[in-house]
């Protein structure tokens, strides 16, 4: 039994721009360069006998090169070989980070980068990778399907793993193919043939099993990278049997394991508020999550508030905004009116320019004017606690 680690789309260096740059964004670069370590923990764990990484080590092929010192870094924790696929993000250009000395000079001898299509085979184990590395971000053809075209019969007593990345045509609708799209057929065929045995896949971010193919996976990405993601934060361990013979039929499905790395979250959160009630709620659902200073929360809201209970929530997330790595309230994802109410225009005790002012926006009835009235009836109720 052949057992190795299947991880795919670290993109170290990544940035966000709603992260703050002086404290949550540092905090989610590093949690990236962790889960290399988290991986390295979990292969002593179970006793793996090598790492593939399935594209996209890197954001891009221009990363801060403390970023490659720190990744070369958390490598070195990693006991057994590594194997490194260059992918879209990151691939083997002339601008390539792999070929770059900040990577050349810092990289462990026991990382590969799999910079061709031909068979590797792991020191001390009976098993061959082999990749089909990105040499560009617009491939012209399947790299996959490439790869395995002229691949002979995998030898007696060994698994062979390939190693690619890209977009799976069972699980991308026809008007979205590329020419770099990865046809599942031709890959189902390298298996019943005996060519490989399992097909390692980055791009998705979610760890996924490919439908209808029980050796075609998608790790998904170690860390979370955004709110669309369904099971991101995972690596895969992979067990897989040797066939008997040459171009014997695959045997058993290989046994695949998600195994949790990931410390981040993405959250949203829906709700509809119509009074100061629904808004303690909110309250309570936000003061309810776990590892916040680690969760980005993005809040879909809904409904009409009165400027009393808009000043509220206001005030509640305030309250919330610097407990988490970020909490945004995105215009396009909200549809949240402010209408005030009598006892709203009673208790602000306006008159004059001032009053003349509310009037007027009460009157144009617009999104704008509302958010008006809000900062109003706000900055009004300030200066009342004040005196």
């Amino acid at each position: 039994m052949v057992r190795f680690i299947h991880t795919a789309d670290w993109q170290l260096g990544m940035t966000r721009r709603f992260l703050d740059a002086s404290d949550a964004l540092p905090r989610f670069q590093q949690a990236r360069i962790d889960a290399i370590r988290s991986i390295g923990d979990a292969a002593r764990e179970h006793d793996d006998q090598f790492v593939v990484v399935a594209g996209d080590v890197f954001e891009t092929n221009r990363p801060d090169p403390r970023t490659v010192e720190r990744a070369c870094e958390a490598l070195r924790a990693i006991d057994v070989p590594v194997y490194l696929l260059p992918g879209n993000h990151d691939p083997l250009d002339g601008a390539s980070v792999f070929r770059s000395p900040a990577f050349t000079e810092a990289v462990p001898d026991h990382v590969v980068v799999l910079d061709d299509d031909e068979p590797r085979t792991v020191p001390g184990v009976a098993a061959q990778v082999i990749g089909a590395p990105w040499r560009s971000k617009a491939p012209t053809t399947d790299l996959a399907s490439d790869a395995v075209a002229a691949l002979p019969p995998v030898p007696d007593g060994t698994v062979r793993v390939l190693v690619t990345h890209g977009a799976v045509d069972a699980g991308v609708a026809p008007d979205r193919e590329v020419r770099a799209t990865v046809h599942a057929a031709p890959l189902q065929a390298a298996l019943d043939d005996g060519r490989i045995d399992y097909v390692a896949l980055g791009d998705r971010h979610s760890t996924w099993q490919v439908p209808g193919h029980d050796r075609l996976w998608y790790a998904g990405a170690p860390e979370p990278t955004r709110f669309d993601e369904d099971d991101p934060g995972n690596v895969l361990l992979v067990e897989v049997a040797p066939r008997s013979g040459q171009g014997v039929a695959p045997g058993d499905a290989p046994r695949v394991t998600p195994l949790r790395v990931g410390t981040w979250r993405f959250l949203q959160i829906e709700q509809e508020l119509r009074d100061r009630a629904s808004v303690d709620r909110l309250d309570q659902r936000l003061a309810e999550v776990v590892d916040r200073s680690r969760t980005i929360v993005r809040c879909k809201l809904s409904g009409v508030l009165s400027l009393a209970a808009r000043a509220r929530l206001d005030d509640v997330l305030d309250g919330h905004r610097h407990a988490f790595a970020c909490l945004e309230l995105p215009e396009r994802h909200t549809s949240l009116l402010t209408e005030p109410d009598e006892g709203d225009l009673e208790a602000l005790d306006l008159s004059g320019y001032v009053r003349d002012a509310l009037e007027e926006l009460r009157a144009a009835e617009s999104p704008v004017a509302a958010e008006a009235l809000a900062q109003l009836y706000r900055i009004v109720r300030e200066r009342d606690v004040v005196a």
